[in-house]
């Protein structure tokens, strides 16, 4: 039953996708479409921006981001490559490389293995990607392609162990099962030894309490913590110990920016690193851009939205209602966990009808400010600039 329930989650989405893009576009050309669930059913709460179909890429509306937990059927999609139905009775989960007892584990086998949770904000590299000027090719994210959610799986280290590692190895790639379509290259990223240790870095099988749905890397797939969302591999078949970086388009050409120096802070075109933590930032989820808003008989407007740091605790959030004139700390919300993002709430009195900028800025743990503007980089990744929305307020 397990399996019919997600080759109709499969097939739903196809089906959706006649309706949908055919390619990536501008944001003008984006629909808003149910997500259909496991079990046949969709309801408007679960409505993702669909940018394209085929390769699986949606964000999430503002308007859904309402709890620390974001909901799977909310949750932001992106898949590089083509994906395909995997059958759990072929399903095997490989660790090979720099490893003294190569391995090959079947579901059944990982199933039985002790388990971990980790509650993660994964992000992917090009979220804010359209506020990038000059504009940027690629999907135009806004903020959306973002998401709070609880994985459950095995440690990382504890599979590498089994194997026994190699003092060699220094550096552990994931393979996942995609399809590669001509002209395309494997989707295949490593991480250093010393992140793929780490205790809470694993090999996650749940999701939110429930297995992982194929969208989000059914059966398994890695989970690294505070990192960009592209070095947690979905549908994850391989794990390679490697002596040195992986050599592969995904970690030579995408998902790179231009070294900084230590010294002074500027950036060397001539060195580019792989992209590896997330940086300080936080969203306006609600009101939202271009909203009206009438003041209600008490005369207060609830500003609220989310702040994360990747492997930072987030220190505060400010609010800027005169655009950026002036700014005062917003309330954090209680939830918190070290890789996960902190929701925040503003009650704002706009001294008169009107419109209005509405702006954030987040501050982590170790003093990083969030920007006015994000460094402009040619693939539009890791923007951060201070989220800014404008509203009309008008009397009741």
């Amino acid at each position: 039953m397990a399996i019919q329930r997600r080759r109709f989650l499969i097939q739903g989405i196809r089906f959706f996708g006649a309706s949908l893009l055919s390619k990536i576009g501008a944001l003008a050309d984006v629909h808003r479409v149910q997500y259909p669930l496991q079990n046949g059913r969709s309801t408007d709460a679960e409505e993702l921006i669909w940018y394209s179909t085929r390769y699986l890429t949606a964000e999430m509306p503002m308007d859904r981001l309402n709890s620390w937990i974001t909901p799977t059927a909310s949750f932001f999609v992106r898949n590089n490559l083509l994906t395909q139905e995997i059958g759990l009775d072929r399903w095997r989960l490989k660790i090979t490389g720099e490893v003294l007892k190569p391995l090959e584990i079947s579901f059944d086998e990982f199933r039985q293995l002790p388990t971990v949770t980790v509650t993660n904000t994964l992000e992917c590299a090009g979220n804010g990607r359209a506020f990038f000027q000059p504009h940027i090719g690629g999907v135009p994210w806004q903020r959306g392609g973002v998401g709070n959610a609880i994985f459950s799986g095995p440690r990382l280290r504890d599979l590498l162990e089994k194997s026994g590692l190699k003092p060699s190895g220094r550096h552990v790639a994931f393979k996942g099962l995609d399809v590669v379509p001509p002209g395309a290259q494997e989707f295949v990223r490593s991480i250093p030894i010393s992140k793929a240790l780490e205790p809470t870095t694993l090999v996650a099988s749940h999701m939110n309490g429930a297995e992982l749905t194929p969208p989000h890397g059914f059966p398994v797939r890695a989970l690294v913590p505070g990192w960009i969302g592209s070095c947690s591999i979905k549908r994850l078949c391989e794990i390679q110990v490697l002596k040195e970086e992986f050599d592969g388009f995904y970690m030579n050409s995408a998902y790179r920016l231009p070294a900084r120096s230590e010294s002074d802070g500027k950036s060397n075109p001539d060195r580019a690193e792989a992209i590896t933590s997330l940086i300080v930032k936080s969203i306006i989820a609600h009101p939202q851009d271009g909203t009206t808003l009438s003041l209600s008989a008490a005369g207060v407007v609830s500003i609220s939205g989310a702040a994360w740091a990747g492997e930072r605790a987030i220190e505060k959030v400010e609010i800027s209602t005169d655009g950026g004139r002036t700014w005062r700390n917003a309330s954090l919300g209680p939830d918190h966990a070290k890789y996960a993002w902190r929701l925040w709430k503003y009650e704002w009195r706009p001294p008169r009808a009107g419109s209005y900028v509405l702006q954030s800025r987040a501050t982590d743990e170790a003093g990083h400010v969030q920007p006015q503007r994000a460094p402009w980089n040619p693939s539009g990744y890791l923007w951060n600039g201070i989220d800014q929305i404008r509203v009309t307020v008008r009397s009741a």
